[in-house]
């Protein structure tokens, strides 16, 4: 397993990693619009995040990524965030943004972040991107000084594509910062066996299955090295034990730079 990020979750025999990953053999990476599986996980996916990210060792793990913001100086900085979700990682600000842009696909996940961002008198504006298929943003070369990203890039299929943009919309010394899951790893897939799966099943008639193939698409061994492909690393740790191994942590939190 030659690799600076082995991970031996997801290389489980297939009996096994089907059930902690995904049937990917079967499924593949790519989501079904018309399947009836991913028509009900988008009635359902906001409570399913809710319930799962926003509760209990679900907000735990969560903040535990926040907590690289402490590493980024925003003091006048122009600022856009990804997927930004409820922003609860502004505890962990350092230093004020002089604009803090936010996207999503999701209206209603704006219209959350936008009302937080309100709450604490940061100057911002909201752009609602496609769901159509493209990587492209909408927004001009170098025009940010920093783009922040938190449990998203997982979900990104081809992932490439965006991280190209990102590095596009980014200044020269621009900083990229923010987290992802373990995905991959055996302690995730442990971990999502005994919580949102179950959820699944006892909730909705949706296969985990398919459905976790389709939303996490992307290993997080896979996404650390297409960053470091694309950036310059400046900070990266894991939770909860540190130790620079993916498949005995549940988050990756890091700092990376334009070069």
């Amino acid at each position: 397993m030659s690799s600076k990020y082995p991970t031996f979750g997801y290389r489980l025999p297939h009996l096994l990693s089907s059930r902690l990953f995904g049937d990917r053999q079967r499924f593949g990476l790519k989501a079904n619009m018309e399947d009836a599986c991913w028509k009900e996980w988008e009635k359902y996916y906001l409570d399913f995040y809710y319930e799962n990210q926003k509760k209990s060792i679900g907000s735990v793990v969560n903040d535990a990524g926040y907590k690289v913001m402490e590493k980024v100086d925003l003091t006048g900085k122009k600022v856009l965030e990804i997927g930004p979700g409820d922003i609860r990682h502004m505890s962990f600000w350092c230093g004020m943004p002089a604009h803090y842009v936010i996207a999503d696909i999701n209206q209603a996940m704006l219209d959350k972040s936008a009302s937080r961002l309100r709450e604490q008198g940061v100057d911002y504006s909201t752009v609602l991107l496609s769901k159509q298929e493209t990587a492209r943003l909408p927004f001009e070369d170098s025009e940010f000084d920093v783009v922040v990203s938190f449990y998203s890039l997982e979900h990104l299929y081809p992932l490439e594509p965006y991280l190209t943009e990102t590095s596009r919309v980014l200044r020269q010394g621009g900083v990229f910062a923010g987290g992802i899951p373990c995905e991959g790893g055996l302690a995730w897939g442990i971990g999502r066996f005994l919580t949102s799966r179950r959820w699944l099943k006892n909730n909705t008639r949706i296969n985990p299955d398919k459905i976790i193939c389709w939303e996490h698409p992307n290993f997080a061994e896979d996404i650390l090295k297409s960053l470091d492909e694309n950036f310059a690393l400046k900070y990266l740790s894991y939770w909860p034990f540190g130790a620079r191994v993916i498949d005995i942590n549940l988050v990756a939190k890091f700092v990376y730079e334009k070069r």
